[in-house]
């Protein structure tokens, strides 16, 4: 488990290249928890179970892509497992492989600060999660077929989980969970998509947000938004 950031809220927004402060008009929303083509019948327990075990002896045991063949170790994903927010990357890059926890380099450090903007804060109430569970080589994009070997695994996480909010950071997961061809996550930002009847906002990933940085306002509007959603669905 990564050491939580002990960053004051305007540090992580400067943290992040944002500023001045801008403050969300809603009350704070109190979190429950603070201190907390592949056929589906492969992934073979019952959601009901909530036996994360198997599911992730099933991971480890996975064979129906070839990037099994150069992983470290699958990724299954961290965080609170009755969490009301679920994020979704891509897939583990090197960091990941190495340590097997989902964003763990400076992405990972990013994405920590873009939550505690909004007050969160990995594995308090947020369940963290990628597309595929291994590595691409060279971090590449997964394919088609990567990606739907893996769906399963994230279809039985979601279902496990029963999140309130699903957040996809990037185009991949948001293709993954929205079944769309074509991804454009500039075109789906600032509105609320659906997957299996749970609310779904798509963001950036940090990654891009590295290598693009003049986004960063944009993340942040979206952190707003999320953040106003969920107030929503807790009325």
């Amino acid at each position: 488990m990564n050491t939580v950031s002990t960053l004051t809220r305007e540090q992580t927004l400067r943290e992040m290249g944002l500023g001045p402060v801008w403050k969300l008009r809603e009350q704070p929303v109190r979190e429950s928890s603070l201190v907390g083509g592949c056929d589906e019948v492969l992934v073979s327990q019952d959601a009901s179970s909530n036996d994360w075990p198997a599911l992730q002896s099933t991971v480890l045991d996975c064979r129906l892509c070839t990037l099994c063949q150069q992983r470290k170790q699958a990724v299954l994903g961290v965080g609170d497992v009755q969490a009301d927010w679920l994020f979704v990357g891509e897939g583990p890059g090197a960091d990941e492989d190495e340590k097997g926890e989902p964003f763990v380099g400076q992405a990972g450090k990013l994405l920590d600060n873009m939550l505690a903007a909004i007050e969160l804060k990995r594995g308090h109430d947020v369940y963290i999660a990628n597309a595929v569970k291994c590595r691409p080589p060279g971090n590449r994009t997964p394919t088609d077929e990567e990606l739907n070997s893996c769906r399963p695994y994230l279809k039985q996480q979601i279902a496990m989980i029963k999140p309130r909010l699903i957040v996809t950071l990037g185009g991949t997961a948001a293709k993954t969970l929205l079944q769309r061809d074509e991804i454009k996550v500039g075109s789906l930002r600032g509105q609320v998509h659906e997957y299996e009847g749970i609310p779904l906002i798509v963001t950036y990933h940090p990654s891009y947000l590295l290598r693009s940085p003049m986004e960063k306002a944009k993340a942040w509007e979206d952190l707003c938004f999320m953040r106003r959603t969920m107030f929503d669905l807790k009325q």
